[in-house]
């Protein structure tokens, strides 16, 4: 699925205005009934209505949502802030269609605002301002989305929460923003709805489907998207009949450290749990029994130390390397890690205390090969990128460096971001809160090790292992709940993850 900017969004109106053909004012209708569709779908007729609505086409929404739901049978308020007297066409044919039904209270703010009561109970329709603001709110609509925050009222906004912009609110002055606890966004959901701090903002949202030119969207370049489950399913690769394990990929995982043999076994029991044909893990010595016992179908290969990395390995009979589960931040598996990814020739994911000792040292970031996979969490990104005020910052960055490096970067997370050499990003939609919890990563980094192996291309194996990684969590946690999800748990759903795939 798509993302556009809000700019595209506009155009993407405009476009099927022109090609439907249909009116503008007949687009807002079809939007509004879906909206109040929705609306209507989750609370009764009893629910009593408070719509506020802004001047521009948001503005419009709402008042049209206003009409619908009076005439589904609920009790609505409206209030229309009109304080420039400039509405737009759309949102002044709407103030005229809503005067006209009567039975709801509707009230024109131009100067004096008497807020009504919002208590529990009641519904609250946000409908200020919409995707197109490009500027904080202040002055009277910030006061306004303050008051309707304090309240204990239910929120819905339509579009986008108001003071919430599309894509970049790093500057945005987040006090004045609704606080939505349902956000109906119109076809697409917005980039900002994708990011760990908007969240209590956006609340849960729905898209809703109006009607948009499938021939707009398709002819439209979208520099972001969601990842689908058909895609993946193009992906995934079967077997054939005559396969064997020399045929299935040979995947090398550089792994552990005193105390951290945990890390060593997740990855490589997700590796092997992927369909790839060996994995050989290459470890200290101490860890050379916790690996044997727990996953006895790896091969061992143990470093010439006791207790961390310290010598590169050759990897001409391998057809992957995974790097940095568990592996310390030594300086000497520092060197040893620089000097590994220097002569390794098979593809590269790189994880965990790879990314941390590469953010010890910077200047070792330009002599990575190009087509490396790295998978930071937040702060491993920003130890390597330097701090970013927020997660539109860590995404510009992250994309920069990709191009930069020729490098795919996955910044995980609850839609887990993969960053593109050619300056695209892929959102991933499976997981959940449960997979919070440690060594969910290492399981992840086996995964794509296991693909890469298999001869999955970097960014196919990028896609589909952050999707069948995340909807094994999903499955697991579907099971045996969010909150006693553990990494281990991850792993033994991989094959019905592979196998809903598949089937």
């Amino acid at each position: 699925m798509k993302i556009f900017t809000s700019a595209q969004i506009h155009e993407l109106d405009k476009y099927t205005i022109e090609h439907e053909p249909i009116s503008s004012i007949d687009l807002m209708e079809r939007a509004a009934e879906a909206i109040a569709r929705s609306i209507a779908g989750e609370w009764g007729a009893a629910t009593p209505v408070v719509v506020f609505a802004g001047p521009g086409n948001n503005g419009g929404d709402a008042l049209a949502v206003a009409r619908l739901l009076s005439g589904r049978g609920y009790s609505v308020s409206a209030f229309l802030f009109n304080t420039t007297g400039r509405l737009s066409a759309d949102c002044a044919t709407n103030k005229e269609r809503l005067a006209a039904l009567g039975g709801v209270q509707f009230v024109e703010v131009t100067q004096e605002f008497d807020p009504p009561q919002l208590e529990a109970g009641t519904l609250v329709v946000d409908g200020l301002f919409g995707s197109g603001l490009n500027k904080p709110l202040a002055g009277g609509f910030a006061s306004l989305v303050k008051y309707i925050n304090a309240s204990p009222a239910t929120v819905v906004s339509i579009d986008v929460p108001s003071g919430l912009m599309g894509e970049d609110n790093t500057y945005n002055v987040r006090a004045n923003t609704i606080r939505a606890d349902l956000t109906l966004t119109l076809q697409q959901p917005k980039l900002s709805f994708l990011f760990a701090e908007n969240q209590q903002y956006v609340g849960r949202f729905k898209t809703l489907d109006i009607g948009i030119s499938a021939e707009g969207i398709a002819s439209s370049d979208a520099r972001y998207r969601v990842v689908e489950e058909a895609e993946v399913r193009s992906l995934v690769k079967g077997r054939d009949d005559f396969a064997h394990k020399g045929s299935m990929g040979s995947a090398l995982l550089v792994a552990g450290s005193c105390g951290m043999a945990g890390a060593s076994v997740l990855a490589a029991r997700a590796c092997l749990r992927s369909g790839v044909g060996k994995v050989t893990v290459h470890t200290p010595r101490c860890n050379n029994l916790a690996v044997q016992v727990a996953v006895p179908e790896a091969v061992v290969q143990l470093d010439p130390e006791e207790t961390f990395f310290s010598e590169a390995v050759d990897t001409e009979r391998f057809t992957a390397l995974a790097i940095g589960p568990g592996l310390g931040l030594e300086e000497a598996t520092a060197i040893a890690l620089i000097a590994q990814l220097r002569r390794t020739q098979c593809p590269i994911v790189a994880d965990a205390d790879a990314l941390n000792i590469l953010a010890n040292h910077r200047a070792w970031l330009q002599q990575l090969p190009r087509g490396i996979v790295m998978t930071p969490h937040p702060k491993e990104f920003d130890r390597m990128a330097g701090h970013c005020a927020d997660s539109y910052e860590r995404l510009v960055k992250a994309s920069d460096m990709a191009a930069r490096l020729g490098a795919y970067i996955i910044i995980k997370g609850h839609y887990s971001a993969l960053c593109l050499p050619d300056g695209h990003v892929a959102f991933n939609p499976t997981g959940n809160a449960g997979m919070a919890t440690a060594g969910s990563g290492d399981v992840l980094t086996g995964v794509i090790a296991a693909l890469l192996a298999r001869g999955y291309g970097q960014a196919g194996a990028c896609v589909a292992g952050m999707y069948i990684h995340g909807l094994a969590g999903d499955l697991a946690a579907a099971d045996l709940g969010r909150e006693s999800l553990v990494a281990g748990d991850i792993v033994r759903y991989l094959p019905q993850a592979f196998r809903k795939l598949q089937e």
